[in-house]
């Protein structure tokens, strides 16, 4: 029998941002086909991760995706759920909060961030003491005299793309160092699984360049630099078909009265990044219109093309928010409208 390694990945308790931790198991198989029934439950120290005590400090760890690990021979990427011993989802468990369970809602995430020297500490293209040019010729560039990181960047798209996500695809952002990658799937679930094991790749490739990704919504702080987003574009049988401009701004206005709750779940220091400047809309406002990237929510322009049959971009969401639980909150607040 052949031996696998199975990579269990699972988020942490710390806050304001959770993180990614893993661990692997090999284990002896005999013609693996890379399944979750496959799969047994697993369980890790919650005390070293700040998600138990130290006197009963067993968390469950249960799979609920599988990808082929691209890097590994015979290697799987098991992402997981953090369980109670009862088998209750634990507090940090933000995919258990997704009430999507027939998958009607589909999600397209757009996962901006910063590649870091970790030699410098800063982005990479800043010289030490000082700033490059200023924003303009960096955003989707060709060249070197203004893209930083490509090879990473490009590998990081392959072993995505090896790995069976459905990744969409990548770009330099505005600022100098700056990045994006896009992916889309059908059930917030699943959307909320591929994100993070995309994320789980790109940090762990950045362990052989040198590197480390800086997902802060505003790692520049207070500059004429862009802050990193995670754009949320989402759909349900509704906006797909309704083909009513009266539907789309009936569930855009459901957002205006939770516009605290959607914030909360939105990634920290958040507040850093939507002044109202650099393509964001101020986070003590909420608005919405067609083509407006400075609004809130963006009603796509092919949407209305379409004769209102299409999707919503909430722009809000930070790069270090939790997709399962910005899913979560943007499907309350749709179905509270429908």
């Amino acid at each position: 029998m052949a031996k696998i390694k199975l990579e269990y990945i699972w988020l942490d308790g710390y806050e304001p941002t959770q993180n990614l931790r893993s661990k692997t198991k090999v284990e002896e198989h005999e013609n693996f086909k890379g399944t979750l029934e496959e799969l047994g439950n697993w369980s890790f120290d919650g005390s070293s991760t700040r998600q138990a005590e130290g006197g009963s400090s067993d968390c469950l760890l249960v799979p609920v995706a599988i990808y082929p690990d691209p890097t590994r021979i015979n290697g799987w990427l098991v992402m997981c759920e953090v369980m109670y011993a009862d088998g209750t989802p634990h507090p940090s468990n933000g995919r258990a909060t997704i009430d999507d369970d027939n998958d009607d809602f589909w999600f397209g995430f757009e996962q901006e961030y910063f590649i870091m020297d970790t030699k410098t500490q800063l982005p990479l293209g800043f010289p030490v003491g000082g700033y490059p040019a200023p924003q303009g010729m960096y955003y989707c560039s060709v060249g070197g005299k203004n893209t930083h990181g490509r090879k990473l960047v490009e590998e990081h798209a392959d072993l995505c793309i090896a790995a069976g996500i459905n990744f969409e695809g990548i770009n330099q952002e505005v600022a100098c160092g700056q990045w994006e990658f896009q992916l889309f799937a059908k059930g917030a679930k699943k959307a909320g699984d591929e994100i993070w094991v995309a994320r789980y790749l790109l940090d762990r490739l950045t362990e052989k360049y040198g590197y480390y990704i800086e997902y802060h919504p505003k790692p520049l702080g207070d500059t004429d630099w862009n802050g990193s987003g995670m754009h949320a574009n989402f759909s349900n049988t509704v906006l797909r078909t309704c083909g009513s401009q009266e539907t789309y701004e009936k569930i855009c206005e459901a957002f205006r009265p939770v516009t605290k709750e959607h914030i909360a779940v939105y990634g920290a220091y958040n507040d850093q990044r939507l002044t109202g400047k650099h393509e964001t809309a101020s986070i003590n406002d909420f608005s919405y219109g067609v083509s407006d990237r400075g609004c809130s929510i963006r009603i796509p322009l092919m949407t209305v093309q379409k004769g209102w049959k299409g999707w919503l971009e909430d722009r809000r969401p930070a790069s270090n928010g939790d997709p399962y639980k910005i899913a979560a909150r943007i499907i309350k607040t749709v179905n509270s409208a429908i």
